[in-house]
């Protein structure tokens, strides 16, 4: 029976159940990758990943997490596809959604994947937009789950926790609140002026689910896990400059890790300038956990395209 049509365009598109799954899932298919375990569930199955914005760890999560359960991929760029050119949006996705299984689009505004997605027959996963980051947010908290919790009852240790997003009002931390609304936990926000987030954006329909900080230190003390970002997105390379005048106080350092739990975390989506956003000594300390994060992206994302695929498996 054909799984019915689910898309995957930003975090408040699933429910706290299928989080609770997918981690759980995640763990499971980590596992059996670990153990060099063969895990082929979508053999014959055909991933398209368009990229608008440039990638590492989301070409190579996306990639080789699809060969690995046997399916195949395509890659596309703006540069050799009609998207770059002047095909309606509409068009390609009808198009392109009769020839493969799956769509992953990295690309700027959110309008342009939920065009791309009205328009799909199949389903297709943000992995990135200019608004919206679920992806990683799915590896941050599955990395979390892991140092700090209980795959089997995933959801259980992020409950109450405080989250400090230190740093840009991107779309990392718009997608961290909305996880924060739907998983119960807190996030603290600390940007500097003009940067902060949109709140109409996230959408978040519980306002307690975070709390607003002016200085980054308050926003650290108490917290189980401090995150953040590059000062400058991808697009907003213009503004390098002002930025790094305005955001010089933003820089995760040594004293913002102490204001946190003892036992805190330190993560970064990557890539990361150290002396800029974080210190090489809070990167690179104990306390950090980016490299497992940055593993997970293929684990988890590997449990989404099966359960987007396939169902509960």
């Amino acid at each position: 029976m054909r799984q019915p049509l689910q898309h995957y365009l930003q975090f408040t598109d699933l429910s706290a159940d299928d989080y609770a799954y997918l981690f759980n899932r995640a763990a499971l298919i980590k596992a059996k990758f670990k153990a060099y375990d063969k895990h082929q569930p979508l053999t014959d199955r055909t991933l398209a990943m368009i990229f608008e914005k440039a990638s590492t760890r989301t070409r190579i999560s996306f990639e080789a997490g699809m060969y690995q359960m046997g399916g195949a991929v395509v890659h596309l760029t703006t540069g050799d596809s009609q998207l770059g050119r002047a095909e309606p949006i509409e068009d390609s996705a009808k198009v392109i959604s009769r020839m493969v299984d799956l769509v992953m689009i990295r690309t700027y505004e959110q309008t342009k994947i939920e065009r791309f997605a009205a328009n799909s027959r199949v389903p297709v996963i943000n992995g990135l937009t200019n608004e919206f980051h679920p992806c990683q947010i799915l590896a941050d908290l599955l990395t979390f789950i892991e140092h700090r919790g209980d795959v089997h009852q995933p959801l259980h240790c992020l409950q109450g926790k405080v989250v400090a997003w230190v740093g840009d009002g991107n779309n990392m931390a718009n997608t961290w609140l909305q996880a924060a609304d739907l998983l119960g936990f807190t996030v603290h926000v600390s940007t500097p002026s003009g940067y902060e987030v949109n709140q109409a954006v996230a959408g978040v329909k519980n306002p307690h689910c975070y709390k607003v900080f002016q200085d980054p230190l308050q926003a650290c003390q108490g917290a189980d896990l401090v995150t953040t970002d590059v000062w400058t997105s991808m697009g907003f390379e213009a503004e390098n400059e002002a930025r790094r005048q305005a955001f010089a106080a933003w820089c995760v350092d040594e004293a913002m890790m102490a204001a946190a739990h003892p036992d805190a975390l330190f993560m970064h989506c990557l890539p990361a300038h150290r002396g800029e956003e974080v210190q090489a000594e809070v990167i690179d300390g104990p306390q950090s956990v980016v490299w497992d994060e940055a593993e997970n992206r293929l684990h988890v994302q590997k449990a989404l395209m099966e359960f987007l695929l396939l169902g509960r498996v």
